[in-house]
Protein backbone atom coordinates (compact mmCIF):
# COMPACT_ATOMS: atom_id res chain seq x y z
CA UNK A 1 0.00 0.00 0.00
CA UNK A 2 1.32 3.55 -0.88
CA UNK A 3 0.29 6.98 -0.10
CA UNK A 4 0.53 10.04 -2.35
CA UNK A 5 1.66 12.92 -0.11
CA UNK A 6 1.09 15.52 -1.98
CA UNK A 7 -0.77 15.96 -5.37
CA UNK A 8 -2.30 18.87 -7.56
CA UNK A 9 -5.80 16.84 -7.78
CA UNK A 10 -7.67 20.15 -8.27
CA UNK A 11 -5.19 20.95 -11.24
CA UNK A 12 -6.48 17.91 -13.35
CA UNK A 13 -9.37 17.94 -15.61
CA UNK A 14 -12.64 16.97 -14.09
CA UNK A 15 -13.27 14.76 -16.84
CA UNK A 16 -9.85 12.94 -16.86
CA UNK A 17 -9.78 12.70 -13.09
CA UNK A 18 -12.08 9.28 -12.56
CA UNK A 19 -9.15 7.60 -14.45
CA UNK A 20 -6.77 9.00 -12.68
CA UNK A 21 -8.22 8.15 -9.49
CA UNK A 22 -8.75 4.35 -10.76
CA UNK A 23 -5.47 3.81 -11.94
CA UNK A 24 -4.29 4.84 -8.77
CA UNK A 25 -6.27 2.33 -6.90
CA UNK A 26 -4.95 -0.04 -9.11
CA UNK A 27 -1.37 0.71 -8.29
CA UNK A 28 -1.87 -0.06 -4.50
CA UNK A 29 -1.63 3.77 -3.83
CA UNK A 30 -4.66 3.91 -1.42
CA UNK A 31 -4.54 7.77 0.19
CA UNK A 32 -3.84 10.89 -2.04
CA UNK A 33 -3.39 14.21 -0.29
CA UNK A 34 -4.90 16.61 -2.29
CA UNK A 35 -3.16 20.26 -2.50
CA UNK A 36 -5.62 22.98 -2.08
CA UNK A 37 -3.97 25.96 -3.10
CA UNK A 38 -5.44 25.99 -6.78
CA UNK A 39 -4.31 29.41 -9.04
CA UNK A 40 -5.00 31.66 -6.18
CA UNK A 41 -6.62 31.77 -2.19
CA UNK A 42 -9.95 31.87 -4.61
CA UNK A 43 -9.41 28.46 -5.16
CA UNK A 44 -8.29 26.65 -1.94
CA UNK A 45 -11.71 25.21 -1.47
CA UNK A 46 -11.32 22.99 -4.77
CA UNK A 47 -9.13 20.29 -3.06
CA UNK A 48 -11.54 19.56 -0.24
CA UNK A 49 -14.56 19.15 -2.31
CA UNK A 50 -12.26 16.57 -4.63
CA UNK A 51 -11.70 14.53 -0.91
CA UNK A 52 -15.58 15.07 -0.03
CA UNK A 53 -16.86 13.37 -3.29
CA UNK A 54 -14.41 10.93 -3.66
CA UNK A 55 -15.32 8.58 -0.80
CA UNK A 56 -15.60 4.95 -2.36
CA UNK A 57 -14.45 1.83 -1.41
CA UNK A 58 -12.99 1.33 -4.58
CA UNK A 59 -10.67 4.61 -4.90
CA UNK A 60 -8.08 6.17 -3.12
CA UNK A 61 -8.78 8.08 0.11
CA UNK A 62 -8.43 11.52 -0.25
CA UNK A 63 -7.41 14.55 1.85
CA UNK A 64 -6.78 17.85 1.56
CA UNK A 65 -4.81 20.91 2.47
CA UNK A 66 -5.47 24.38 1.95
CA UNK A 67 -2.80 27.23 1.79
CA UNK A 68 -1.38 30.63 -0.32
CA UNK A 69 1.23 29.47 -2.01
CA UNK A 70 4.24 32.42 -2.13
CA UNK A 71 3.26 33.14 -5.51
CA UNK A 72 0.13 34.18 -4.28
CA UNK A 73 1.49 35.94 -1.18
CA UNK A 74 0.52 39.29 -2.04
CA UNK A 75 -3.13 37.56 -2.11
CA UNK A 76 -2.72 36.99 1.71
CA UNK A 77 -5.31 39.50 2.49
CA UNK A 78 -6.85 38.94 5.83
CA UNK A 79 -10.20 37.74 4.39
CA UNK A 80 -7.78 35.26 2.08
CA UNK A 81 -6.62 33.99 5.71
CA UNK A 82 -9.74 33.76 7.20
CA UNK A 83 -11.57 31.47 4.44
CA UNK A 84 -7.82 29.00 5.15
CA UNK A 85 -9.15 28.72 8.34
CA UNK A 86 -12.40 28.19 7.93
CA UNK A 87 -11.40 25.28 5.41
CA UNK A 88 -8.42 24.16 7.19
CA UNK A 89 -11.37 23.14 10.76
CA UNK A 90 -12.49 20.76 7.98
CA UNK A 91 -11.46 17.10 9.57
CA UNK A 92 -10.51 16.18 5.99
CA UNK A 93 -8.50 18.96 5.50
CA UNK A 94 -5.02 17.81 7.24
CA UNK A 95 -2.63 20.44 6.89
CA UNK A 96 -1.85 23.77 5.42
CA UNK A 97 0.27 24.39 2.43
CA UNK A 98 1.75 24.20 0.45
CA UNK A 99 3.31 27.53 1.75
CA UNK A 100 7.10 28.61 2.13
CA UNK A 101 9.49 30.74 -0.37
CA UNK A 102 9.83 31.00 -3.82
CA UNK A 103 12.93 33.52 -5.59
CA UNK A 104 13.31 31.77 -8.32
CA UNK A 105 9.81 33.42 -10.76
CA UNK A 106 10.77 37.14 -11.81
CA UNK A 107 6.78 37.73 -11.33
CA UNK A 108 6.92 36.06 -7.78
CA UNK A 109 6.41 39.02 -4.71
CA UNK A 110 9.72 40.23 -3.15
CA UNK A 111 11.07 38.54 -0.31
CA UNK A 112 9.00 40.97 2.81
CA UNK A 113 5.64 39.98 0.99
CA UNK A 114 6.24 36.03 0.86
CA UNK A 115 7.48 36.08 4.30
CA UNK A 116 5.02 37.69 6.15
CA UNK A 117 2.22 35.22 4.47
CA UNK A 118 4.21 32.51 5.01
CA UNK A 119 4.02 33.58 8.72
CA UNK A 120 0.46 34.06 8.87
CA UNK A 121 -0.27 31.18 7.14
CA UNK A 122 2.16 29.61 10.65
CA UNK A 123 -0.12 31.45 13.06
CA UNK A 124 -2.86 29.78 11.27
CA UNK A 125 -1.64 26.47 11.58
CA UNK A 126 -0.26 26.88 14.86
CA UNK A 127 -4.08 27.84 16.27
CA UNK A 128 -5.29 24.66 14.81
CA UNK A 129 -2.67 22.22 15.49
CA UNK A 130 -2.47 21.43 11.71
CA UNK A 131 0.75 20.59 10.11
CA UNK A 132 2.47 22.50 7.15
CA UNK A 133 3.32 21.49 3.76
CA UNK A 134 6.48 23.78 3.24
CA UNK A 135 7.64 25.00 -0.57
CA UNK A 136 10.93 26.06 -1.36
CA UNK A 137 12.42 27.26 -4.07
CA UNK A 138 15.62 29.47 -4.63
CA UNK A 139 16.94 32.23 -6.70
CA UNK A 140 20.02 29.74 -7.33
CA UNK A 141 18.99 28.45 -10.53
CA UNK A 142 16.64 31.48 -11.82
CA UNK A 143 17.04 33.70 -14.77
CA UNK A 144 19.16 36.45 -14.98
CA UNK A 145 16.36 39.02 -14.00
CA UNK A 146 15.19 36.82 -11.06
CA UNK A 147 18.41 36.93 -9.58
CA UNK A 148 18.63 40.45 -9.93
CA UNK A 149 15.37 41.12 -8.44
CA UNK A 150 16.10 38.69 -5.33
CA UNK A 151 19.48 39.80 -5.49
CA UNK A 152 21.64 37.81 -2.48
CA UNK A 153 18.06 36.51 -0.47
CA UNK A 154 18.39 32.83 0.25
CA UNK A 155 15.20 30.80 0.00
CA UNK A 156 16.28 28.22 2.14
CA UNK A 157 18.51 30.61 4.64
CA UNK A 158 15.01 32.67 5.08
CA UNK A 159 12.61 29.57 5.52
CA UNK A 160 14.83 27.97 8.10
CA UNK A 161 15.49 31.22 9.86
CA UNK A 162 11.48 31.86 9.83
CA UNK A 163 11.06 28.42 11.05
CA UNK A 164 13.19 28.44 13.86
CA UNK A 165 11.49 31.65 15.05
CA UNK A 166 7.95 30.92 14.48
CA UNK A 167 7.29 27.05 14.51
CA UNK A 168 10.57 25.44 16.42
CA UNK A 169 8.13 25.42 19.39
CA UNK A 170 4.09 24.99 20.19
CA UNK A 171 2.24 26.32 23.03
CA UNK A 172 2.93 22.94 24.80
CA UNK A 173 6.62 23.03 24.15
CA UNK A 174 6.89 20.48 21.41
CA UNK A 175 8.46 20.51 18.27
CA UNK A 176 5.26 20.83 15.25
CA UNK A 177 5.81 18.43 12.66
CA UNK A 178 5.43 18.99 8.73
CA UNK A 179 6.50 18.09 5.55
CA UNK A 180 9.46 19.47 3.14
CA UNK A 181 7.13 18.73 -0.06
CA UNK A 182 9.42 17.60 -3.05
CA UNK A 183 12.70 17.66 -1.02
CA UNK A 184 15.26 19.23 -3.04
CA UNK A 185 17.89 20.94 -1.06
CA UNK A 186 21.25 19.91 -0.16
CA UNK A 187 22.41 17.59 2.95
CA UNK A 188 22.62 20.67 5.61
CA UNK A 189 19.03 21.90 4.92
CA UNK A 190 18.02 18.42 5.29
CA UNK A 191 19.62 18.22 8.21
CA UNK A 192 18.64 21.33 9.55
CA UNK A 193 15.19 20.65 8.35
CA UNK A 194 14.48 17.43 10.38
CA UNK A 195 15.58 18.91 13.37
CA UNK A 196 12.95 21.15 13.56
CA UNK A 197 10.81 18.05 13.37
CA UNK A 198 10.09 17.96 9.36
CA UNK A 199 9.67 14.99 6.99
CA UNK A 200 11.54 15.05 3.74
CA UNK A 201 8.69 14.05 0.94
CA UNK A 202 10.52 12.94 -2.19
CA UNK A 203 8.74 13.42 -5.80
CA UNK A 204 9.59 11.97 -9.38
CA UNK A 205 13.12 14.51 -9.51
CA UNK A 206 14.46 12.01 -7.52
CA UNK A 207 14.83 9.68 -10.99
CA UNK A 208 16.71 12.15 -12.60
CA UNK A 209 19.91 12.02 -13.77
CA UNK A 210 21.12 15.29 -12.68
CA UNK A 211 19.77 14.97 -8.77
CA UNK A 212 22.66 13.55 -7.48
CA UNK A 213 22.41 15.66 -3.98
CA UNK A 214 18.75 14.82 -3.95
CA UNK A 215 19.59 10.76 -3.99
CA UNK A 216 21.99 11.50 -0.96
CA UNK A 217 19.49 13.01 1.04
CA UNK A 218 17.30 10.21 0.39
CA UNK A 219 19.95 7.52 1.58
CA UNK A 220 20.87 9.20 4.82
CA UNK A 221 17.40 10.17 6.40
CA UNK A 222 16.38 8.44 8.88
CA UNK A 223 13.65 5.68 8.25
CA UNK A 224 11.09 7.61 10.35
CA UNK A 225 11.55 10.97 8.57
CA UNK A 226 10.45 9.80 4.97
CA UNK A 227 7.42 10.02 2.17
CA UNK A 228 6.97 9.44 -1.43
CA UNK A 229 4.84 11.86 -3.84
CA UNK A 230 3.98 12.70 -7.25
CA UNK A 231 3.61 16.46 -7.10
CA UNK A 232 1.15 15.57 -9.82
CA UNK A 233 0.85 16.87 -12.29
CA UNK A 234 4.42 17.93 -11.89
CA UNK A 235 7.41 16.04 -12.02
CA UNK A 236 6.75 12.82 -13.50
CA UNK A 237 9.48 9.98 -12.54
CA UNK A 238 11.72 8.22 -15.52
CA UNK A 239 10.31 6.76 -17.90
CA UNK A 240 7.42 9.34 -18.00
CA UNK A 241 9.62 12.72 -17.66
CA UNK A 242 7.78 15.31 -19.67
CA UNK A 243 4.25 13.99 -19.26
CA UNK A 244 1.64 14.47 -17.53
CA UNK A 245 1.98 13.58 -13.70
CA UNK A 246 -0.35 11.35 -11.79
CA UNK A 247 -0.76 9.04 -8.60
CA UNK A 248 -0.25 6.13 -9.65
CA UNK A 249 3.42 7.21 -10.75
CA UNK A 250 4.47 7.61 -6.74
CA UNK A 251 4.97 3.79 -7.09
CA UNK A 252 8.11 4.46 -9.96
CA UNK A 253 9.56 7.01 -7.34
CA UNK A 254 8.64 4.65 -4.21
CA UNK A 255 10.73 2.07 -6.23
CA UNK A 256 13.55 4.34 -6.90
CA UNK A 257 13.80 4.90 -2.96
CA UNK A 258 13.83 1.36 -2.18
CA UNK A 259 16.64 0.55 -4.48
CA UNK A 260 18.83 3.94 -3.44
CA UNK A 261 18.17 2.24 0.32
CA UNK A 262 18.63 -1.35 -0.77
CA UNK A 263 15.27 -2.11 0.58
CA UNK A 264 12.45 -3.88 -1.15
CA UNK A 265 9.62 -1.45 -2.19
CA UNK A 266 7.18 -3.28 -0.07
CA UNK A 267 9.49 -2.31 2.84
CA UNK A 268 9.27 1.52 1.56
CA UNK A 269 6.11 1.21 0.57
CA UNK A 270 5.15 0.29 4.75
CA UNK A 271 7.45 2.42 6.13
CA UNK A 272 6.30 5.62 4.00
CA UNK A 273 2.71 4.78 4.75
CA UNK A 274 3.44 4.13 8.59
CA UNK A 275 5.05 7.88 8.56
CA UNK A 276 2.21 9.34 6.56
CA UNK A 277 -0.23 8.50 9.59
CA UNK A 278 2.20 9.21 11.93
CA UNK A 279 2.68 12.67 10.80
CA UNK A 280 -1.61 12.37 10.22
CA UNK A 281 -3.03 10.11 12.32
CA UNK A 282 -6.62 10.99 12.16
CA UNK A 283 -6.22 9.19 8.27
CA UNK A 284 -6.43 6.14 10.35
CA UNK A 285 -9.82 6.63 10.86
CA UNK A 286 -10.72 6.40 7.26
Amino acid sequence: MLIDSHAHLDMISPGDLPGILARAYAADVRTILAIGIGDGPHQMHRALEIAEATNSPDLPQVFASAGIHPQEAASATPEALARLAALAEHPRCIAIGEIGLDYYHLDNPIPDVQQAAFIAQLDIAAALGKPILIHCRTSELATPAAKQKFGPADAWEDLLALLTRHWALDASGNTPSGIMHCFSGNLDQATRSLSLGFYLSFAGNLTYPAAKTIREVAVSAPAGRILVETDAPFLAPIPHRGQPNESAFVALTAAALADLRGVSIDEIAALTTANFHDLFPTTRLY
